[in-house]
């Protein structure tokens, strides 16, 4: 005899947008777990993960479109698999969505199922939240250290005279943050978070912090050049997004930021020779137009990012991909100097504000998507620009010594 345990929510959103939030990838990632990889038919793969190395691996059983979906669900501690049922209704304005989770019969297996109504009941509040209004509240009830990250690897950490290889090292340290404020800095590598190592993989960062809210203060523990600090942070609370909803409106506002970075970055270049503008600061480090050629390499996947989205699924990958060598030096190649290499990236941007004044409606009802579509634009992508142009700065400086 089986137990079944039951979650309801109520979802003010379609039929279709709750049905495609349980058998598309990139959607499945928005509210549930951190990596999916779908195949939406009977006998199809669900594999979902999440960091701290957690996972579900299962198929699809059943799916009625805009119905039903029925999925096997088995973790790496589980030692068989159970069944999840997810029934859809349409009531007044959205849905009603039903989830039941069926385990086998034993003590053991009753205390696993009170568990998994427990996370259900959370996880279809963030399905609500999403589709509703666009917030995934684990990001945005998540606290803020208020920092943009960079490469490292053990040639970087020789280069900069740290003893250690493994970390997360800082582009940025954003004035009136946690980590700013906490004293952390451009280049400082942070190793320890809350007693937890900090790796190369970013995902050790997340995994510190989760069960923090702003006002919480950590441990942290950095290296500065050779030097190791321990200091207290006090995490920032999280602001919600000011995104306009329209999307002319959004594109007006990215193309603004662009013009901003245009200029900084060609008055960087104002004056430099192409000798200079390709001498490497330091054994490791990228010069002016390797950095260029990055930046041209995000724009560049960005375009690609925004077709994933407006498709509903996204390119498999087991890492983060980008900053190969060969690649940066080829784009350098291929570009008759620095001047030619800007002018790409004016390219580039021309094509990402047309195409965000280009977004379909019904993208913009997708809201958690829209939503990550201008987040990412006018907060994240826009500053990793800026930030690489004090890298430049930084470059030329040290080519004119």
């Amino acid at each position: 005899m089986t137990t079944t345990v039951r979650s309801q929510k109520f979802v003010r959103a379609t039929l279709e947008q709750v049905y495609l939030s349980f058998t598309r990838s990139l959607l499945l990632r928005q509210w549930l777990c951190d990596f999916a990889t779908v195949t939406p038919r009977p006998g199809g793969r669900m594999y979902l993960w999440w960091n701290g190395d957690f996972y579900s691996a299962g198929e699809y059983l059943a799916l009625e479109e805009n119905k039903l979906v029925q999925f096997s669900w088995r973790s790496r501690s589980e030692p068989d698999a159970s069944t999840v049922l997810v029934i859809l209704e349409a009531v007044n304005d959205g849905t009603q969505v039903t989830l039941e989770h069926s385990v086998p019969d034993g003590k053991e297996w009753e205390k696993r199922a009170a568990g998994f109504k427990a996370e259900w009941d959370a996880t279809l509040l963030n399905l609500a939240s999403v589709l509703e209004t666009g917030l995934d509240k684990r990001i945005y009830d998540r606290p803020m250290l208020g920092i943009q990250i960079s490469d490292f690897s053990a040639e970087i950490a020789k280069a900069s005279g740290i003893p250690v290889s493994e970390g997360v090292r800082l582009a940025e340290a954003a004035e009136g943050m946690g980590a700013h404020a906490a004293g952390l800095r451009q280049d400082d590598v942070i190793v320890s978070l809350d007693g937890k190592t900090i790796s190369n993989d970013f995902g050790t960062l997340a995994l510190a912090l989760q069960g923090k809210k702003g006002g919480d203060k950590v441990d942290v523990v950095f290296y500065r050049g050779a030097e190791k600090h321990a200091v207290l942070m006090e995490l920032t609370r999280r602001p919600l997004p000011n995104i306009p909803w329209e999307p002319s409106e959004l594109a007006r506002q990215v193309r603004a930021k662009y013009d901003q970075a245009f200029t900084e970055l060609e008055a960087a270049f104002s004056g430099v020779s192409e000798n200079e503008a390709g001498q490497c600061p330091a054994p490791g480090e990228w010069n002016a137009k390797q950095t260029l050629a990055h930046l041209i390499h995000t724009e560049r996947n960005w375009l690609a990012n925004i077709d994933d989205l407006l498709g509903g699924y996204e390119r498999n990958a087991d890492d983060f991909g980008g900053n190969i060598s060969a690649h940066i030096d080829a784009t350098v190649t291929a570009f008759n100097g620095a001047s030619g290499m800007i002018n790409e990236m004016k390219r580039l941007a021309d094509e990402v504000v047309a195409y965000l004044e280009n977004l379909p409606a019904d993208f913009v009802q997708r809201k958690g998507d829209y939503l990550h579509v201008g987040s990412v634009m006018l907060n994240g992508m826009l500053p990793h620009t800026q930030s690489h142009i004090e890298q430049i700065r930084a470059a030329i400086a040290a080519a004119k010594k």
